[in-house]
């Protein structure tokens, strides 16, 4: 059980961090979100396991949903961004406020 919180904790924090250190480029900043989101599901599964308990997997079930969702309008948000601008940097964001 340890080494699953460790490997989950480590995920989450790898998400976070690249998150916070690298704001410029959208595509990292989605894919880091969906490393939180999975690292979050994988230890409700742990969890599930450990405590005989099937709640657990479907909050996972549900957090996988979330995070096909979440990538599904991103990726859509990102490829209007870029023929608006022909760059995906996240600088000038600011400019898409209808």
């Amino acid at each position: 059980l340890t080494f699953q919180i460790a490997i989950c904790l480590s995920m989450f924090v790898i998400g976070t961090l690249g998150i916070l250190y690298n704001r410029r480029d959208i595509l990292i900043v989605l894919v880091c979100i969906e490393l939180l989101l999975l690292s979050v599901g994988i230890l409700f599964i742990v969890f599930s396991i450990y405590l005989d308990d099937m709640i657990g997997q479907l909050f996972a079930i549900f957090i996988l949903t979330v995070a096909a969702a979440e990538s599904s309008i991103g990726l859509g948000i990102l490829t209007q961004y870029y023929k608006i601008t022909g760059d995906i940097s996240v600088i000038d964001i600011g400019m898409l406020r209808g």
